[in-house]
């Protein structure tokens, strides 16, 4: 059943590939665009922390490494920004292995871990804010040339399938760790990892793995960052702002799922932008209603949106069987 699902998630992802030549308008690209970004945040978190019960609150780590190494890659040594983007999953998948190594070498778990990633990521903020080489406070700026050489695009379009393929990279992770032994050895960690260790399970090499491919996917994610917005600054590559973003989103649609990262996306993306409808862009009235409505869904459903139906099926089934 969750093979059949999997596979039905991603074969959705790659039937969204029209959809820029079906819709023109720039806001409902940049809106499906920053959906998908969201997504892939979210998917990657949800491998470490959803599949592998290791709550980060410091992905933005992952996410400023990669970012900052396809930034300075270009600028300073003048690499190709196509090339910069495996090479800034490779920098994200470093710095998972340096958090990781380091944490659960030492045994760190729950508020423990979650604390060391946010130390993480505070630490190489104070870097990047101080440091020649990342523009220090200043940030850095990606020069304008709109070619797709040059991984900037006239339109929309391209970059809308870039992501659509990024985000179809991480579910597909998420789709193989759910079928594969090493996503299952994931899992048994994650529900007792002292049992998993009794059955052979090496839970320091697993739990790094996982660390490693969240933070590529991370490292991918910053990579997009830059080339879409051209700019780059310690407080958006290393803020809490990532880190909360990529934890909110499986929360909200369901952690531990394919499919959760992806309906998580489009609620928030969507709540965002109701909330600053309604407000009429005041300023704080919109993040005040945003916050209102996230409480409500997470108290509402702790499991995620995706649990609705199975709580649904549930429901009638007690109230059938109480007529019965």
């Amino acid at each position: 059943m969750r093979r059949t699902s999997g596979i039905a998630v991603i074969v959705l992802l790659l039937a969204l590939a029209p959809l820029p030549l079906v819709v023109r308008s720039q806001y409902w690209q940049h809106f499906a665009i920053v959906t998908l970004y969201l997504a892939l945040l979210g998917q990657a978190w949800n491998l470490l922390g959803g599949y592998g019960g290791q709550r980060s609150f410091g992905h933005s780590a992952f996410f400023g490494t990669g970012a900052y190494a396809a930034a300075v890659l270009q600028l300073r040594l003048g690499i190709d920004p196509w090339a910069c983007l495996p090479l800034a999953g490779l920098a994200g998948a470093l710095m998972g292995a340096i958090v990781g190594g380091v944490s659960f070498r030492y045994g760190l778990r729950g508020s423990y871990f979650a604390l060391a990633t946010l130390a993480f990521a505070e630490v190489l903020r104070i870097l990047a804010d101080s440091l020649d080489i990342t523009g220090a406070g200043v940030g850095l700026q990606i020069p304008l040339g709109q070619t797709a050489a040059n991984f900037q695009f006239a339109t929309r379009d391209g970059f809308y399938w870039v992501m659509l393929a990024l985000t179809a990279l991480a579910t597909a992770a998420a789709w193989w760790l759910e079928n594969s032994r090493f996503g299952a050895e994931l899992v048994a960690v994650r529900e007792n990892e002292n049992a998993a260790r009794a059955l052979g399970v090496d839970a320091t090499r697993i739990k790094l793995g996982a660390a490693v491919l969240s933070g590529a996917l991370c490292g991918l994610a910053g990579s997009f960052y830059v080339q879409y917005y051209l700019y780059l600054d310690p407080r958006l590559a290393f803020g809490p702002e990532v880190s909360v973003t990529a934890l909110l989103v499986p929360l909200i649609g369901g952690v531990g799922t394919v499919l959760g990262p992806l309906v998580g996306a489009l609620v928030l993306r969507s709540l965002n932008e109701a909330a600053s409808v309604i407000t009429g862009n005041a300023p704080g009235l919109n993040l005040v209603l945003y916050g209102v409505l996230l409480i409500v869904i997470l108290w509402g459903l702790p499991d995620g949106l995706v649990s609705l139906g199975s709580r649904l099926r549930l429901r009638r089934g007690r109230r059938e069987l109480r007529h019965a």
